[in-house]
């Protein structure tokens, strides 16, 4: 049995990851083809005011950001979360996936089905 498998690299969306003081640790092909290689760079230099806030509340709180943003045409359904190296009681860093969105897609409401 394989024990090490990189289940992010071959999926159809990006994923970014990175530690507390925002260095990026890891991107998957698809983050790595939208976004350059960026491991080893720093988020906060990358990103504007508004965003390194939000990254910095996030850090603090251990809140999720959930967004979606349209770009060269294509919406894209933006997912960034918290990670935790032992416990949930201390951030250890941020996990963002950035899904692509088809123009229309169902939603299914198992509340009345």
């Amino acid at each position: 049995m394989k024990k090490t498998f990189d289940y992010l690299e071959h999926t159809h969306f990006a994923a970014t990851v990175c530690d507390k003081q925002g260095l990026v640790l890891y991107q998957n092909r698809c983050a790595s083809e939208r976004d350059g290689d960026v491991v080893g760079k720093n988020l906060f230099e990358c990103h504007n005011a508004h965003s390194n806030k939000m990254i910095r509340h996030m850090m603090a709180t251990g809140e999720s950001n959930t967004y979606e943003v349209v770009r060269n045409g294509r919406r894209r359904l933006v997912h960034q979360t918290p990670w935790f190296d032992t416990d949930e009681s201390a951030v250890s860093g941020l996990i963002e996936l950035s899904i692509d969105l088809p123009d229309t897609y169902p939603t299914l409401n198992k509340d009345i089905q």
